[in-house]
């Protein structure tokens, strides 16, 4: 057993490397320094197959945020396990946030090619194409600044992500420290701040609506209606039909 684990251990770091050859290659030869160190320090995201974290950097910077302006924020945050969490709003996320999530390997590359497409029309690096792997990575360990080099560093925690953990509890750790509103992390709290009851009892309309808030949830928190929170809701509900999504892989 020992020698499996070690095995696929080694199999595991030599799949980073040849991904972290390929950055290199990529990003060019003067920032292959900047790849090793990251290579060789690299979270070490085994742990999470078994233990959930207390914190992350997003919650860190919003309570440093709210301290800086002289504001009381308190962080309402409730660890539950994937079974407690509605079908509903399990479908309703993986459908609004990363279609493709059970297909791919972390990497959306049609959807990073529209984004791409977006900004270099627009001239700026803005956010798009992130599955929820991509999403888990940065709110575990990275920073909100947008650039190049976050983007790469991203790019191989997601690989590592996918490498160790299932499809199940990549999800579950998703929909546990996702922003849903000021304070606000993971379903079970979103749900009873938005709608008075646990992630287990929250029906389709109110899972949809969850999960159509996420790219803003400070915005929309309380969640108001307007036309254009209507039409995502209406989009998600549409796409969710559309893929025929009556069972429960989660």
């Amino acid at each position: 057993m020992l020698y499996h684990r070690a095995l696929s251990k080694s199999t595991h770091h030599r799949a980073v490397a040849r991904f972290v050859v390929v950055l290199i290659v990529v990003l060019g030869v003067p920032l292959a320094g900047i790849a090793f160190y990251w290579l060789v320090t690299l979270p070490d995201v085994a742990r999470l197959t078994s233990s959930n974290p207390s914190s992350t950097p997003l919650m860190e910077a919003r309570m440093a945020e709210a301290r800086e302006q002289g504001r009381a924020l308190k962080r309402k945050w409730v660890w539950i396990p994937l079974s407690r969490i509605s079908p509903h709003l399990k479908r309703a996320v993986i459908v609004a946030e990363d279609g493709a999530f059970y297909s791919h390997e972390g990497f959306d590359w049609e959807g990073i090619k529209e984004a791409a497409a977006r900004n270099l029309e627009k001239g700026k690096l803005h956010r798009g194409g992130s599955t929820i792997t991509q999403q888990l990575a940065k709110n575990l360990y990275l920073s909100s600044e947008k650039s190049l080099l976050r983007k790469a560093h991203e790019a191989l925690i997601t690989r590592t992500l996918e490498h160790q953990l299932t499809k199940s509890r990549i999800l579950e750790l998703y929909l546990n420290v996702v922003e849903w509103g000021r304070g606000i992390y993971g379903a079970e709290a979103a749900a009873r701040h938005h709608f008075g009851k646990s992630a287990a009892a929250l029906n389709l309309e109110e899972a949809v609506l969850l999960a159509a808030i996420l790219p803003a949830p400070r915005q929309h928190d309380p969640i108001r209606i307007t036309p254009s929170l209507s039409k995502r809701r209406q989009h998600i509900l549409k796409w969710m039909r559309k893929r025929h999504l009556g069972g429960d892989r989660t």
